[in-house]
């Protein structure tokens, strides 16, 4: 591994590479503590710590939320975008056209995710400041429309800058942009939980600290089999004679991850899951049966076992709905049976798709079963441990464990294709 290392370092093009990443993601860290002005920082944060589904989204912004920083919505609103999109291109045929088109069509369908991704900052930069100016706690002193108006382009702005900045890092071929900063935002916050866990450790806490550290071991060990995991389908190519020569006649596989979806149905969930308490948080203060109804959703999310059958519900669901919107079983056996190809003992065509399908569905149960565990992970960790200090967050791993293995492999793809001596 350290040779790896020193070997990159040699090459002074993937060297420079690294090093402007490296420089970004430092310009990220630095902005996700620039606080917007008129907050308490010290009752925004202890509201954080005692609402678990913020706490959720606080994640996913490296702790920018928790700080009310300039960045504070972090990439979550171009997430958002991206995953519209993906949802229209299934319902517009225009849509679905227009990303057939190759690379033209895929920069077209990215300029609008830009677009959308405006607005969509905006709302949830509005909704945020309603939501925070309605707990009565001070944590907010943003009255003038000014005010207002200043805060929700600031926050706006950060957004776009962290997706410029994204932008950036992904054409330097060494890693995804947008997944190489939430990485960043969750890798800072894991030196801050280990000091205070470190400083809270009793020695009477041996036996737990070492199944804390065992469960942590077999969750990356569990997050890296899945990740890697796939069932290869066979696929044999029909001989053709063009002239004197003769193409075809191999035989290869078809992956199919355990997988596919990544986490992307436990943001879906994330994003569902909020709605609830955060409209619910809006009127806790009304009086009559809406602050009544109100109270009883919020206790309702913030009981443990309600909170954490629900999510796992959820995220279950998600993996076969988003499966479904990015597997097409059907156009797989086209293209198959377009360029002479088959699954040996299956006709081409229908029958190929079904057997597709049918073997796709049977494996997406491991895949979705694992990601609803990985969501829940932290709640049930930490009720078997009592260690609230340091959370072994299953979505965190997962999202650290995809983004090192896409790295890995487009530097090793950078090196190969210098083909130096002994590399």
């Amino acid at each position: 591994m350290l040779e790896k290392v020193a070997q990159l370092w040699k090459v002074k093009d993937i060297r420079n590479r690294l090093i402007f990443v490296l420089s970004l993601l430092v310009v990220f860290r630095l902005a996700a503590h620039i606080p917007v002005p008129g907050v308490d920082q010290e009752a925004l944060r202890n509201f954080f710590e005692s609402n678990q589904v913020l706490g959720l989204l606080n994640l996913f912004s490296g702790g920018a939320m928790a700080n009310f920083s300039i960045v504070m919505l972090g990439i979550s609103p171009y997430i958002t975008a991206n995953i519209i999109f993906q949802l229209l291109t299934m319902i517009i045929p225009k849509l679905e056209e227009i990303q057939r088109e190759g690379e033209a069509g895929r920069a077209k369908i990215n300029q609008w995710q830009r677009y959308l991704t405006i607005p969509l900052a905006a709302m949830s930069a509005y909704g945020m400041i309603t939501l925070l100016s309605k707990q009565g706690q001070g944590i907010i002193n943003i009255t003038s429309p000014l005010q207002w108006a200043s805060t929700i382009i600031t926050i706006t702005a950060g957004t776009i800058f962290l997706m410029w900045l994204g932008e950036l890092i992904s054409e330097k071929n060494v890693g995804n942009g947008i997944s190489m900063i939430i990485f960043a935002g969750i890798i800072a916050r894991y030196p801050t939980q280990m000091q205070q866990t470190f400083a809270t450790f009793d020695t009477t806490q041996i036996i737990t600290l070492i199944v804390f550290v065992a469960i942590a071991l077999a969750t990356i060990a569990g997050v890296i089999l899945i990740t890697q995991g796939q069932r290869n389908i066979p696929v044999s190519y029909a001989k053709r004679i063009r002239g004197n020569k003769m193409y075809g006649g191999v035989s290869t596989h078809l992956p199919l991850r355990v997988n596919q979806a990544g986490v992307i149905p436990i943001i879906f969930a994330i994003s569902l899951i909020l709605i609830p308490p955060m409209v619910a948080q809006w009127f806790i203060n009304s009086g009559g049966w809406l602050g009544t109804l109100a109270n009883t959703v919020v206790n309702l999310f913030n009981n443990q076992v309600f909170y954490t059958g629900i999510y796992f519900v959820m995220v279950v669901a998600f993996t076969y709905f988003y499966t479904a919107v990015i597997f097409h079983p059907d156009q797989i056996a086209d293209n198959l049976q377009k360029q002479g190809g088959f699954v040996p003992g299956i006709r081409p065509g229908r029958n190929t798709a079904e057997f597709l399908s049918y073997t796709s569905s049977r494996i997406l149960l491991t895949g979705a079963l694992f990601l609803g565990i990985i969501a829940v992970l932290p709640n049930i960790v930490q009720s078997a441990t009592s260690i609230s200090t340091f959370a072994i967050g299953g979505t965190s791993l997962l999202i650290i464990v995809s983004v090192v293995i896409e790295t890995v492999k487009q530097i090793e793809s950078q090196l190969i294709m210098r083909d130096y001596e002994g590399f």
